[in-house]
């Protein structure tokens, strides 16, 4: 293994990762990528293998890599590579890996230089490594070859910009020697997605391959071109020494005889080559951890302050002790009784923000709930129109009577007075239902002794019970009372001389139309539909009218519908639907809003559903009843249209008493029923377990059965106490860590001014801020290696000097020696520019 300083690092962050699995967490490091980018063959795969320590990468002239590789590094006491396209199949010949990679990327992208931005996924165990994330990323090019498509160019870059864009990712940025550096495409795109240099260390490859006579000496030294981390020189193998197999040490022994040996970088050897680029990223790796250590620390200090309370507790813990169990009965008590008082009667501490909840579902149920249940049992105008015309017409017998017979009204009253006996008892249902949730919620603090808390309710849930039975009774006994005697002096009722007005004084008690019920968002369910999805809207609901509007500002009105001749029905909702709907319709089948028979509305919740239905009730609008189907054999359909005058107004008479005397019946019945269930079940429940239920614990068996610990709190108090002390040991080993390991600081920022111009457009720059501005008197197009200039001239009057092709024979107008490595092969014998660079900052 080639990377001495990633061996250093895996113990600290081994201890890390064994602290935090000791109280099942994950220690969170998230250390950074370390993508690769540069042009073609610059030896970016080359300067990847050396971090691994492996050769395992394709190699060869021309474009190799062209699809991403995603080398996944993992810790492991075995050393072998999985690929993700071959599930459970494990390389241990690291020349197997190579070869696989090369099959995969023909597989995608075909024998002929094809590209593709679909990554390879590989991952190596190995114990020699961190569990880091390394990106092999394709070399940018400009001109396609073979199968490359004719934007191969804007395709590269965008596939490089998916990986360096992330802001947890190191560039290398790989520039060959022996080329232009003003040039590097490695340098354009480091400048663009990293402009402060944060994140950016430039890497010098091929140092070897340059002109006798030139060098990379102020590239290295950060003088021509600077970045803010600096440039390492590396000298990667040759293909001849990969094809001979030579060793990744030996060559790494090899590149450092070469720093050593070599004039011009022999000062700066301690600074060169792979081990060096290996230091330097493994202290980026340590500065990472460490800068993530304050908030590991921050979280392990909150949680064992969070548990240290309950671990004082425990460290103090004798579980035979008598005395114990004595106080702990009485506390736990005394707690359910507070807890169930404030949950019925509301408290300021302990607000469940989520819903609602004890004595608030209650009081739902006293307000929206009854009252719609009473409502839902109203009669149907035509089947009570045929009921009191039968029972007038009984009355009579043979006779045809000439005056309206009170029997009727009387008959009619106390059947529909029988019909409140049920919607009073699922009233009660109800509310006991709420009471036993309502303990059963309180008692979850007595988890820690199941056997107390399966007592605990047993005896509070049968005393429900009784007073269930109790409650019943009175209710039902209140109901009998109505209907014993039918009072027809009371104030409220209307009595048979003003039996005719009823309808004029009905209209009138009607609310003014402008009175608000009820606002609030409703979905409209229906109608969306048709154009692309269910829509939101604000709806405002009156006495008269119910209007809906774009927002809450009530600004833009959307629709008015008049509640006249409205009815709701309840709408099941659909297979992907999580909103509970209910439909607006028109009893006289007329359309309720433009094209549509019914308007479904969609609430969040069955509460909201409830709400809204009650307010309808106060609007006037009624849910549908449901009827049983088939015909009637008494020809009801046909029945108003055959019944005589006379009895038709002896029915409205009649009908108008029931409607008035059902008024003040309903009245006293919402305001008894909730009052007598309030006292002889909440109360009484109230009253006894604060004055009942210890006695009766005690007088159930033996304490000691009782106060028996749970098997899972007997784990939980251990496992407390083993967070405890590894949480102290977590917080032990980050100390370890901060003062074993060094930060080193950033360095300062440096004149990257030479880059600015090329953030904009493919990489053209303006002659004032290029350090290799026009190389020839006559401003043209820069020559790529290889290729001739124009004919040697005199340098332009008053120019600068220009720092281009270092090291060929001496200035003829007698300047220094060259500095400046930048494209040494093949120059022009005679142009006349080589001077030393200007300096950076003019």
């Amino acid at each position: 293994m080639g990377n001495r300083g990633m061996e250093d690092l895996i113990p600290l962050v081994n201890r890390m990762q064994d602290a935090f699995s000791a109280i099942g967490q994950n220690a969170d490091l998230d250390l950074p990528q370390i993508a690769v980018v540069g042009g073609q063959s610059a030896g970016k795969s080359s300067v990847l293998e050396n971090f691994v320590g492996r050769d395992f990468l394709p190699r060869g002239s021309g474009i190799v890599t062209r699809r991403p590789l995603v080398l996944q590094l993992v810790n492991s006491p075995t050393e072998h590579a999985e690929f993700l396209h071959c599930k459970g199949k494990k390389f241990t010949d690291f020349d197997e890996v190579r070869q696989e990679i090369e099959a995969e990327t023909d597989r995608i992208t075909g024998a002929n230089k094809g590209i593709s931005p679909v990554p390879i996924n590989l991952r190596v165990y190995s114990p020699n490594v961190l569990n880091l994330t390394l990106v092999d990323l394709p070399g940018m090019t400009k001109v396609p070859v073979g199968d490359q498509p004719a934007d191969i160019e804007s395709q590269i870059r965008e596939m490089l910009m998916q990986f360096v864009t992330k802001e947890n990712c190191l560039m290398l940025a790989v520039s060959p020697a022996n080329s232009d550096l003003a040039n590097s495409d490695a340098l354009k795109i480091a400048k663009e997605v990293d402009p402060q240099g944060m994140r950016t260390i430039g890497v010098i490859t091929k140092l070897d391959l340059m002109d006798e006579g030139t060098d990379a000496k102020d590239i290295l030294e950060n003088k021509l071109l600077p970045l803010r981390r600096g440039y390492i020189g590396v000298v990667n193998r040759s293909q001849k020494d990969i094809d001979g197999r030579k060793d990744i040490n030996a060559a790494i022994a090899a590149e450092r005889k070469f720093f050593l040996t070599h004039p011009a970088y022999r000062h700066l050897a301690e600074r060169m080559g792979t081990p060096y680029l290996q230091k330097v990223l493994n202290q980026q790796l340590t500065n990472h951890i460490r800068d993530t250590l304050p908030g590991l620390r921050a979280k392990l200090q909150s949680q064992l302050l969070s548990i240290e309370k309950e671990v004082d507790e425990y460290k103090n813990f004798r579980p035979d002790d008598p005395s114990r169990k004595t106080k702990a009965l009485l506390q736990m008590v005394q707690q359910f009784s507070v807890d169930f008082e404030k949950c019925i009667e509301g408290s300021g501490d302990q607000i469940d923000t989520a819903e609602l909840s004890g004595g608030a579902r209650i009081n739902r149920i006293f307000h929206e709930r009854f009252p719609f249940e009473l409502v839902k049992m109203e009669f149907d105008e035509k089947e009570l129109r045929k009921e009191i015309s039968y029972a007038i017409k009984n009355i009579h017998g043979i006779r045809t009577g000439l005056f309206t017979p009170d029997l009727a009204f009387e008959a009619i009253v106390k059947k529909q007075i029988q019909k409140l006996k049920e919607p009073t008892l699922k009233c009660i249902d109800m509310v006991v239902s709420e009471l036993t949730s309502t303990i059963q919620k309180g008692s979850q603090k007595l988890a820690q002794y199941p056997m107390l808390r399966e007592e605990m309710e047993r005896i509070v849930t049968h005393h429900i019970r009784d007073r269930e039975n109790r409650t019943k009774n009175q209710v039902l006994l209140l109901i009998d009372i109505e209907l014993s005697y039918m009072n027809t002096n009371h104030e409220d009722f209307i009595g048979f001389a003003n039996a005719q007005q009823r309808i004029n004084q009905m209209n009138k008690k009607k609310m003014a139309g402008n009175q608000v019920i009820r606002k609030g968002w409703l979905t409209i369910n229906n109608i969306g539909i048709m154009k692309g999805g269910a829509k939101e809207y604000w709806f405002v609901l009156t006495a008269e009218s119910l209007s809906w509007y774009k927002d809450d500002e009530e600004k833009e009105k959307k629709y008015m519908l008049p509640v006249d001749n409205l009815k709701l029905r309840d709408v099941e909702k659909g297979f992907m639907s999580s909103k509970h709907i209910f439909a607006l319709f028109n009893t006289e089948q007329r359309n309720v809003y433009k094209d549509y028979r019914q308007l479904e509305l969609a609430c969040e919740s069955q509460e909201d559903v409830d709400a809204w239905k009650a307010s309808f009730l106060r609007a006037g609008v009624y849910p549908e009843r449901v009827t049983s189907e088939g015909g009637d054999e008494n020809g009801s359909d046909n029945f108003m249209h055959s019944m005589d005058p006379q009895l038709e107004r002896q029915v409205e008479t009649i009908r108008n008493l029931v409607d008035s005397y059902m008024a003040i019946v309903n009245k006293t019945v919402r305001d008894l029923i909730p009052k007598t269930v309030m006292h002889l079940m909440i109360n009484n429940t109230k009253e006894f377990i604060n004055a009942e239920l210890l006695a009766q614990l005690y007088s159930c068996g033996d304490q000691n059965t009782l106060m028996e610990e749970s098997q899972e709190q007997a784990q939980r108090r251990d496992e407390m106490l083993k967070m405890y002390h590894a949480l102290r040991e977590a917080l032990n080993i980050i100390g370890d860590i901060s003062t074993t390991t060094v930060s080193t600081t950033m360095p300062p920022p440096v004149d990257d001014s030479w880059l600015q111009v090329q953030r904009s457009g493919s990489g053209g720059r303006s002659p004032a801020t290029s350090p290799t501005p026009n190389r020839r008197a006559p401003p043209g197009p820069p020559t790529r290696p290889g290729s001739r200039g124009p004919p040697p001239g005199p340098p332009p009057a008053g120019g600068p000097p220009l720092p281009s092709r270092p090291g060929a024979s001496p200035d003829p107008h007698g300047g220094p020696p060259p500095t400046v490595p930048s494209r040494p092969n093949r120059a022009p014998p005679s142009v006349p520019s080589r001077r030393p660079p200007p300096s950076p900052t003019h």
